[in-house]
């Protein structure tokens, strides 16, 4: 198809087409009411028109429709009202669609400048010029302009814009200009608005000046003027400054004014300008011209004068000008002169005054308006000089003494020192005003004398001596003895106290407590000397652990109390060989079995020597335990027989020794008992038989043989018993009884005696039973006699029979 024929196809379409009418931007000022149109004017049917907007927030309008036209009414234009909106408009069946873009802006108000109306001079400031309520900011600009100068451009989208500059007085009622633009399409060319003011700049006063004349004749007027620069403009206050120092206030005007000049005021003079922003003074001295006047001559001090006193003599006058000062003194009747100053005051010093400086002196004031004069009567007068000295002193040698001299009645008194031949003494001195010392520092046995301060004020000459004594006593004495003493021998103690002085003042004295023993006769030495007593004593015991006392003392007086007496002690050590040496058994010496004993060894010897516990058995002594000391204890706590025995003490030490014994002896009752029968219990009649009863105890017991059927009783010393050529009648039970004063035990047994059959003739055997029995016997029997006679303490073993037959 070509393109004749297309075009010739589409052209009825684009005749029934319709327009809607919209315009594609609008902009609308904050706070206006606004109306939007959209028209299809080209339909010839009612049209339906609808808004929409295309950004996310609703319209914030009200459409008004009509055949072919809708307005949308906005009654107070806001910001939220910025928007694309798109108007659809129905012809028919056609829908046409048109968007407009929405502007709002703001701009009602003129710039505002602040902080123009304080500036200070000289004091960087900072202007503000600030616009509110301006949208869009964006496109908003501030600029500071003096005249048709630009200061300076802020950036675009800032609403404040500060200037800072540093005042001067040209700025003052000059004018500076805020101008404000927004740039934004659309809006008038009158949307630029600006704010101008006058400065105002404030300053402190300043640039103060007096004026008028201030050397002025005595009686004539004056008219001080005072002028300041300063905004706002500063007050004037005159002040003028008396001699002691205070202001006194002479008006509240710019101009002081003085009728008839006198003296009195002249002077110096204040003037304060003073704002809100501060205060400036300036001073100006106002000189009054006359003759001298006021002359005037003093002492200091003014009161009467010592000699030796400082003085000052001052001369002044308050004329003006004062050409010439002349201090004079009167001497036969004229004027000497002392000293002369080209000025109004002159000051003459007498360092220290004598009785010659007495006499009247002149002060004379000269200017070219004339002269005055004065006198001054000085007088000096002697002083009443009076000297003290400290009493008599006492000093240890080696210590510190410090003399003190002290004067009264004189302000600078001269000290000297000196002993009785006239002669300085070569020691330190020192002099502090009116009290001078002497320091003896050590202080040494030629210190010892008379001492005499010398005190020179002016013509006064006065002294007052003392005395100076030195002991030496420096240590406790000490006490030694010539060895160890033995009872009856003749010993020494020697005291000695050394570097004594002096040595006649000194008593050596013995003592034993409150008794005195002995007292040295005194000694006499020129210097340091070592004193020595002896006191001489026979050794006895009697005297062993006594304190002997040596005290040595020093009378002099003045010596403090705890330098008078010293004293050594030592304790007498007499020595002796062992003696009452003593062993006791606790709590008895016959005990019974198991029962506890302490057997004591106690001696008393010196030196304490060596102590030795023994026992003796069978004349061989056994060493039971030793010690070094007065005592030996030995503890048993459960005896047996075997304990019984002699047991001795003995003591020694380098001088002897010495012993004690006690006997000891342990019982118990029969124990242990044996019975044997020989051959045996079975025997023929006409046999004999042999019992033999072993038992152990202290002391030896009782043995009793007895035959229970008959009551029969048979007693033995040695417990072996012989019943011989045994009948049947012996058949029976038999009992043996050992008994001593403890206790006892007892043993039953049979014996069965059978008829003989035949009597064989005896042959050896039945000889050698028996008699071996027999001399067992009387071996027993003499053991016991034997223990008895050696008074043997300990167990007791009965024999033990030999085995045989009968």
């Amino acid at each position: 198809m070509d393109s004749a024929f297309l075009l010739t196809l589409l052209l009825p379409v684009a005749v029934v087409s319709h327009v809607l009418d919209l315009p594609s931007k609008v902009l609308f000022k904050l706070g206006e009411r606004r109306e939007l149109a959209c028209r299809m004017s080209s339909c010839q049917e009612k049209v339906t028109f609808m808004w929409t907007s295309l950004e996310d927030k609703p319209l914030f309008a009200s459409a008004i429709n009509k055949d072919r036209e809708s307005v949308m009414v906005f009654e107070n234009v806001t910001k939220n009202h910025e928007n694309t909106i798109m108007c659809k408009a129905f012809c028919g069946k056609e829908i046409k669609r048109k968007t407009v873009v929405v502007t709002v802006y703001s701009f009602p108000r003129n710039p505002v400048i602040s902080r123009y109306d304080r500036l200070i001079l000289g004091k960087e400031s900072v202007l503000d010029c600030e616009v509110s309520s301006v949208y869009p900011s964006d496109f908003f600009t501030l600029q500071w302009l003096n005249g048709d100068t630009v200061l300076k451009t802020s950036p675009q989208g800032v609403l404040s814009s500060p200037y800072t500059f540093t005042p001067s007085s040209e700025h003052d009622g000059k004018t500076i200009t805020c101008r404000a633009t927004l740039e934004v399409e659309g809006i008038p060319s009158n949307e630029t608005k600006e704010t101008s003011v006058h400065m105002r700049v404030l300053s402190a006063p300043l640039n103060l000046t007096v004026s008028g004349a201030t050397n002025i004749t005595l009686g004539s007027s004056v008219t001080l003027t005072c002028e300041a620069e300063g905004n706002p403009k500063p007050e004037f206050t005159w002040t003028a400054l008396k001699p002691d120092g205070q202001f006194v206030e002479m008006g509240k005007s710019q101009d002081l004014f003085i009728h008839s000049v006198s003296l009195s005021d002249a002077g110096t003079y204040q003037c304060d300008a003073s704002n809100d922003l501060g205060r400036q003074n300036i001073t100006v001295s106002v000189v009054v011209q006359a003759p001298p006047m006021d002359t005037l001559i003093v002492a200091n001090p003014p009161s009467s004068l010592k000699e030796g006193d400082p003085v000052s003599i001052s001369c002044r006058s308050s004329s003006v000008p004062v050409t010439r000062v002349v201090l004079s003194r009167k001497e036969n009747g004229a004027d000497q002169v002392l000293m002369t100053s080209e000025g109004a005051e002159i000051s003459f010093i007498l360092h220290s005054v004598k009785l010659a400086d007495s006499g009247i002196f002149v002060c004379e004031a000269f200017n070219h308006y004339g002269s005055e004069r004065t006198t001054l009567n000085l007088t000096v007068e002697a002083h009443l000089l009076e000297v003290e000295l400290q009493s008599d002193s006492v000093s240890d040698r080696g210590s510190s003494l410090v003399l003190s001299c002290e004067a009264f009645g004189c302000p600078q008194p001269e000290f000297s020192w000196k002993n009785p031949s006239n002669m300085p003494i070569l020691r330190q001195a020192k002099t502090d005003g009116v009290q001078s010392q002497l320091f003896l520092d050590p202080v040494e046995l030629e210190d010892e004398g008379t001492y005499i301060c010398e005190v020179t004020c002016g013509s006064v000459n006065k002294s007052k001596q003392t005395e100076v004594k030195v002991f030496s006593f420096p240590t406790s004495p000490i006490i030694k003895s010539s060895g160890s003493c033995l009872v009856g021998e003749m010993m020494k103690l020697t005291c000695t106290v050394h570097e004594v002085f002096p040595a006649n003042l000194f008593q050596i004295l013995w003592m034993d407590g409150e008794r005195e023993l002995h007292l040295e006769p005194r000694s006499f030495s020129s210097g340091l000397t070592n004193l020595t007593s002896v006191y001489s004593y026979r050794g006895d015991r009697k005297d062993q652990g006594k304190l002997i006392t040596c005290k040595v003392l020093l009378e002099m007086d003045g010596v403090p109390a705890s330098q008078v007496v010293k004293t050594a002690f030592t304790t007498l050590s007499i020595h002796y060989p062992p003696r009452a040496t003593r062993i006791t058994a606790s709590p008895l010496t016959e005990l019974k079995e198991g029962e506890a004993v302490s057997i004591s060894c106690i001696s008393d010897s010196f030196p304490v020597g060596r102590t030795v516990l023994s026992k003796v058995v069978d004349g061989i002594q056994t060493e039971l335990m030793a010690g070094d000391g007065v005592e030996t204890l030995l503890t048993l706590p459960s005896v047996e027989l075997d304990d019984s025995g002699s047991y001795v003490c003995q003591a020694s030490n380098m001088y002897g020794n010495h012993s004690d014994s006690v006997e000891i002896t342990v019982k118990a009752p029969p124990r242990n008992m044996t019975v044997e029968i020989l051959p045996s219990t079975d025997v023929q009649e006409g046999q004999n038989i042999t019992i033999c009863c072993r038992s152990v105890s202290f002391p030896p017991p009782a043995v009793i043989l007895s035959k229970l059927d008959s009551g029969t009783n048979i007693y033995s010393l040695d417990g072996v018993f012989l019943l011989i050529n045994l009948t049947l009648n012996d058949t029976g039970l038999y009992q043996v009884n050992v008994t001593n004063s403890l206790g006892y035990e007892t043993e039953i047994f049979n014996i069965n005696v059978m008829e003989k059959r035949y009597d064989p003739p005896m042959g050896w055997k039945d000889f050698i039973i028996p008699a071996i029995c027999l001399g067992a016997a009387a071996a027993l029997l003499g053991v016991v006699v034997n223990v008895w006679r050696a008074r043997k303490k300990g167990s007791y073993d009965l024999t033990k029979c030999n085995k045989g037959t009968v």
